[in-house]
């Protein structure tokens, strides 16, 4: 206890020295002058109470990092709850079907607030999956991933807008086009690795919302774009004549398109739009899923897997590594052009501001939290992190700071994530 006194004293002191300036004081306006005076009183007992807690906490770290030690399971609180290996196969199959089943009936036994949540869940497990592609897979750390996003969202708007083309349309478009961005991110990058390409891959992403800031003649600016049209539904119409006609879920159809209600002579139920968006966002994340899943069992997965693990190795087996590199820079990208169009049609705006830094931060959480690798890990680190936000919706000056002490419990209790990811490996036969 004597020798981290010091220390402990220092590390209080330095929690004082950031926090007094940071919260302690605040400018206000006198007139046409700018004034320093100071915060509440509880602010200064909230900053004591903080010096105070670093102090004990460093004065008895040994102590606590016993009894953290104690407590902390051997294993996964997850993965004691799996069943055992031979039978995971047949388990895991049950469990999609019935988790399946059970996200088809979510938008008829909940309100429209909660479908529209479900929704936003669907497409950060949609980007989710993305990202674990290039950063659980392949190794390489992306902070700019919202860059893709981005254009997804501003594909659609841009081609609803000025050429008027459907939401289907716009759909591969924007999926082709954030792959295009993801296959030109990949060159610069090539040689880069850890910090170096965490850093590119950053001024990428603030390049492109910068851009989308600035070409307000195409993009609106800060204002962003509005009246983006819900997705349509293609129905055959036999009467009076054989056609395709595109159905809208709202009271009046644009021109060319027919209401629903008017298509199969029901009342109209504002809610309906919603739960369609609903299925949609559940159906291209499940495609999403089968792909990865697909891509995961291929060559170009064990690729992705054999660059993580050992760049060097990887080389000496004869692969690729450009070919492997930009293979993943360019579907991850494409995953977060799915997920951007979608979110554009969910909004109905967007702007700039709902493509920040932070965004980027949150989908790697979600990465990390769910599992490196893992599938399922990654879609219940999304549901978790959506529903956190939405909980935390009224105390957003608090909002990232539970964030911060989820993560740092995580890494304590479960540093591989909720569900690690399985991987194969050999065992000699005791003789």
């Amino acid at each position: 206890m004597r020798k981290n006194l010091p220390f402990a004293l220092f590390t209080a002191v330095v929690t004082l020295i950031l926090a007094f300036p940071i919260l302690g004081l605040k400018l206000t306006h006198e007139g046409t002058k700018l004034v320093i005076a100071g915060a509440s009183f509880s602010t200064y007992i909230y900053i004591s109470f903080a010096a105070i807690t670093v102090f004990f906490t460093q004065l008895f770290r040994a102590q606590l990092v016993s009894a953290i030690t104690v407590i902390k399971p051997k294993k996964n609180l997850f993965t004691k709850l799996m069943p055992p290996e031979e039978k995971r196969g047949l388990a895991g199959k049950v469990f999609f079907v019935a988790l399946l089943i059970a996200a088809i009936l979510i938008p008829f036994n909940t309100g429209r607030i909660w479908s529209d949540i479900a929704t936003l869940a669907l497409i950060y497990v949609i980007l989710g999956l993305g990202l674990n592609i290039v950063v659980g897979l392949a190794g390489l750390l992306d902070l700019g991933y919202v860059a893709f996003y981005a254009v997804g969202a501003y594909s659609y708007a841009l081609l609803s807008q000025y050429f008027g083309l459907s939401f289907w349309v716009c759909l591969p478009i924007g999926a082709l086009l954030a792959a295009t961005f993801g296959f030109l991110l990949g060159f610069p990058v090539l040689r880069l690795r850890g910090d170096y390409l965490a850093i590119v891959t950053l001024g990428f992403g603030e390049i492109i919302r910068i851009l989308l800031n600035n070409l307000t003649s195409l993009t609106g600016g800060p204002n962003g774009i509005g009246g983006i049209p819900k997705p349509t539904i293609p129905m055959i119409q036999t009467n009076p004549e054989v056609a395709v006609v595109n159905l809208e879920f709202s009271r009046r159809a644009s021109e060319g398109n027919v209401p629903y209600h008017e298509f199969f002579g029901v009342p109209y139920d504002s809610s309906l739009k919603v739960v369609v968006l609903y299925l949609i966002a559940l159906a291209l994340a499940l495609a999403t899923i089968l792909i990865v899943r697909r891509l995961i069992r291929m060559p170009v997965g064990r690729a992705w897997e054999a660059l993580r693990e050992d760049e060097i190795a990887c080389r000496s087996l004869g692969l690729n590594r450009t070919a492997i590199k930009l293979s993943a820079f360019t579907i991850g990208a494409a995953f977060a052009g799915f997920a951007g169009s979608l979110y554009g049609a969910r909004q109905g705006h967007i702007s700039p501001e709902s493509f920040v830094f932070m965004e980027s931060v949150i989908i790697l959480a979600i990465v990390v939290l769910g599992g490196m690798g893992s599938q399922i890990g990654v879609m219940i680190a999304a549901v978790l992190v959506v529903l956190l936000q939405e909980l935390t919706r009224g105390f957003e000056e608090y909002r990232m700071l539970a964030f911060g002490m989820i993560m740092v419990l995580m890494m304590i209790w479960c540093p591989q994530g909720l569900i690690p990811m399985k991987r194969p490996h050999l065992q000699l036969k005791q003789e």
